[in-house]
C-alpha cells in the first residue's frame, strides 16, 4: 500500500554541473500561506542557499589545493610513523 501526499517542491538548477543536476527544496506549508511571501522570494531564497552552499564547498576545495602532492605525502609518512611507534613502544 503505497500513501501519498502533497508537497510543494522547488527545483534550482545547479550552477556547477559537474557535482550536481538540481537541488530540491521541500516547502513549508505556512510559508506559502504568509501574508507578504510570495513564490518569486521563496525561490529567490532557495537560490541564495544552494549557492552558498556551493561557494562554500568551493572555499574548502581551493584550501585544499593549495598544499602541494609532497606535503601530503609528508603528512602521511609522518602519521605513519606516529602509528607505527606508538603501537611498537605500548607493546
Amino acid at each position: 500500500m503505497v500513501k501519498g501526499i502533497t508537497r510543494q517542491v522547488i527545483l534550482v538548477k545547479s550552477p556547477d554541473p559537474r557535482w550536481f543536476e538540481e537541488a530540491i527544496f521541500v516547502v513549508k506549508e505556512e510559508a506559502m500561506a504568509r501574508e507578504g511571501e510570495s513564490a518569486d522570494q521563496i525561490l529567490k531564497e532557495a537560490r541564495r542557499a544552494a549557492n552558498g552552499y556551493l561557494k562554500q564547498e568551493r572555499e574548502w576545495n581551493r584550501r585544499l589545493r593549495g598544499i602541494p602532492g609532497p606535503a601530503w605525502g609528508g603528512l602521511g609518512a609522518v602519521l605513519a610513523s606516529a602509528g607505527w611507534a606508538t603501537w611498537l613502544f605500548l607493546l
